[in-house]
């Protein structure tokens, strides 16, 4: 246990300094918020990516492909198009907008897209404060989650009390985002994205090799249960699997224009990059998301005894099933290796939240709508205490979920955060790239749409009987994406008299 504690103060230690040093680089807003748009490609294509996963990578996906198996790889099919189109087709023409508008935050970028229209400012005015609302508030959603999934990693590895691991791991995030800002949150993100990257390749291999001698892949899968080798679930290509098939793919929606992650774009520092950062975010996606299934299916042949129930050895929908491999497979310096990974999978993610709420809420909300005369040394101080009030108000919903819903998982409760922010903003984001004639009204349109259609999709639809539930099996984004860009192609059609894309 010794050797686990060593490693994580180590792993800890490496982000403060981290921390302190991006510090010496914040000198002005654009600093803070994205490193001064002076980052390369490497830099950002790892940031993109650690900040793409999350905990729900490490131990939802995971806990995923222990239990329906191969069919868990339509999420890899779905990032691995959410995040190729977004760096082949949208990444260039952003960049390019945004350092035209000198945009530093995806706000900036909509209110500069839309300033020059012939409609009022009221009404650019009106969507920077829905939307900068709007990202707060799926943010700090998104980053209760992360914390939660903080606290279960400490209770799963260390046998911590789960309210003192969310806590411990709050603080330390907090810390070095606040010391460095964005420069620290990028450089973090390398050195975290490489312990993700490692850590998954290598673990399904390790796993197979655990393997009893005499015994194939394909027969301990097949011992387990058949249905785990059909890419369309237990059961065929019914109904019900397709829809989960659409829930699966539609998690790579959330890479065509959430604004944590594409805020990376902004960061670079020359748009000619974005052709050689593209290879990297795309094999890192095909990589990590693949070993990730494979752990679990793998995870579930070495732990798992033939026929026996998988809840019993794994837990709830296996998300035990990296923790547990981990611990039958390798030695303690390694298991803490991996505990600095599912750490650096979570906290990755967190810091980039935080930075992008902050941004959204001192920058996008109270200087550029009420204080436009505010001085950017304040604007970053207030940037900084903005970052630990929703960090603290995040942790405080983590814990009450914890205290409520005991039976909640990992993977499900970071997607809500998830699609909230991607049926948000991708929508928006995608028509102001791709459709000139897309407008004020239509992005506001989209902006609302997609934020109501959620939690409706969430908590109300599946209340509404058999066709509720039956809708509600392709979970929220899919169906939240689409009306959310429905609405921005109508109210564009509506307002400015076009009929046609």
């Amino acid at each position: 246990m010794l050797v686990r504690y060593a490693t994580i103060l180590a792993y800890f230690a490496i982000l403060i300094v981290i921390g302190g040093l991006a510090a010496k680089r914040v000198r002005t807003l654009s600093d803070y918020f994205v490193g001064g748009k002076r980052l390369n490609y490497w830099v950002v294509a790892f940031s993109a990516r650690a900040t793409g996963e999350s905990a729900w990578l490490l131990l939802g996906l995971t806990g995923l492909g222990a239990t329906v198996g191969l069919s868990a790889m339509w999420v890899v099919i779905g990032e691995f198009l959410g995040v190729g189109v977004a760096w082949f087709v949208l990444a260039k023409p952003f960049k390019l907008a945004t350092d035209r508008y000198e945009s530093i935050t995806v706000i900036d970028y909509l209110g500069s897209r839309f300033g020059g229209e012939a409609c009022s400012q009221t009404r650019v005015s009106q969507l920077r404060v829905v939307a900068a609302v709007a990202l707060a508030c799926f943010v700090t959603i998104y980053v209760s989650a992360q914390i939660d999934a903080t606290g279960k990693a400490f209770e799963t590895f260390l046998d911590w009390n789960y309210f003192a691991g969310a806590v411990v791991g709050f603080a330390i995030v907090v810390a070095y985002t606040t010391t460095g800002g964005f420069t620290a949150v990028a450089w973090s993100d390398v050195f975290q994205g490489t312990l993700m990257l490692m850590g998954l390749v290598v673990l399904p291999i390790a796993g197979w090799l655990a393997l009893p001698g005499g015994v194939s892949l394909g027969g301990a899968i097949s011992a387990q249960d058949p249905a785990l080798l059909s890419w369309s679930g237990a059961g065929g290509w019914n109904l019900h699997n397709l829809l989960v098939i659409v829930s699966y793919v539609a998690i790579g929606l959330g890479f065509l224009g959430s604004p944590q992650i594409f805020v990376r774009f902004i960061s670079l520092r020359d748009p000619h990059e974005i052709a050689a950062g593209r290879w990297v975010a795309v094999v890192f996606t095909l990589l990590t998301d693949t070993a990730a299934v494979l752990a679990g299916v793998v995870g579930r042949c070495v732990l798992v005894p033939a026929g026996s129930d998988i809840t019993q050895s794994l837990g709830h929908h296996g998300e035990q099933v990296l923790p547990a491999l981990v611990e039958e497979v390798f030695p303690a310096f390694v298991v803490g290796l991996y505990i600095a990974a599912v750490l650096a999978a979570i906290m990755s993610t967190i810091d980039s939240l935080l930075v992008v709420a902050a941004s959204s809420l001192t920058r996008d909300l109270y200087q550029q709508t009420y204080h436009p005369h505010l001085s950017q040394q304040r604007l970053t101080q207030l940037s900084r205490t903005v970052t630990v009030a929703l960090a603290l108000l995040a942790l405080l919903i983590a814990l009450a979920v914890a205290v409520s819903i005991p039976s909640r998982t990992v993977f499900w409760y970071v997607i809500f955060g998830w699609s909230g922010i991607a049926a948000t903003f991708c929508p928006m984001i995608v028509l102001s790239l791709l459709w000139p004639r897309y407008n004020a009204v239509g992005a506001c349109a989209s902006l609302i749409v997609g934020m109501l259609s959620v939690p409706l999709f969430k908590f109300v639809v599946p209340q509404l009987g058999e066709i509720g539930a039956t809708i509600a099996t392709a979970e929220e984004l899919a169906p939240s994406f689409a009306l959310s860009l429905l609405a921005g192609i109508l109210a564009t059609w509506a307002t400015s008299g076009e009929v046609e894309l």
